[in-house]
């Protein structure tokens, strides 16, 4: 029997909630597998959400939202053993905090904690192209353990829709964090 896994997932207003969208989806359809999800989401988020999905809907999701600020939250301390942080869609000016130690918020001070616990991290970059300092961040939250998945959608699925696009990346990020699923497989049937 797999232990079920505890989850953070981090919200920036880089744009792409789409994927943040899909990924709340598809986590409410594994929680067989899923003990809790924490949320966090910057102001910013909220924000592009509403611009680019136009809804609220992030409302609506029956998982454990917590305020960017909140340093009580359990998963701003190491004991409370969250396995695997996602930040989806992940700014550069959030992999930069990140990659120099700066805990300024609840999502820093989270990737913080899962970096120093050696658990995982995922960061779903977003924008591009990428700078030299883009680079160097993205280097050196590797470095530190993290994994870096640009939200760099496949096409050999054939996707017919805007939703499948992302669908892809989302798919990627769920077998990333260990996550059984049903998705499709390059030459499998």
């Amino acid at each position: 029997m797999m232990e079920k896994k505890k989850i953070i997932v981090a919200i920036t207003g880089a744009s792409g909630s789409v994927y943040a969208k899909l990924l709340l989806d598809n986590l409410l359809k594994l929680q067989d597998q899923i003990a809790k999800v924490g949320v966090v989401m910057s102001d910013n988020a909220k924000e592009v959400w509403r611009f680019e999905l136009g809804n609220e809907d992030y409302d609506n999701y029956n998982f454990d939202f917590y305020h960017k600020m909140d340093f009580n939250a359990p998963f701003a301390s190491g004991s409370a053993k969250f396995d695997t942080m996602i930040i989806v869609p992940c700014s550069m000016g959030t992999l930069g905090r990140i990659a120099h130690g700066i805990s300024n918020d609840l999502i820093s001070r989270a990737a913080d904690v899962v970096l120093k616990e050696r658990r995982k991290l995922i960061a779903v970059v977003r924008d591009t192209p990428f700078s030299l300092i883009h680079i160097n961040n993205m280097k050196t939250v590797t470095e530190a353990g993290g994994i870096i998945c640009p939200a760099s959608p496949s096409f050999y699925s054939l996707p017919k829709s805007i939703e499948d696009v992302a669908q892809t990346v989302v798919s990627r990020v769920i077998d990333l964090a260990g996550l059984k699923q049903d998705s499709y497989r390059w030459n499998e049937e």
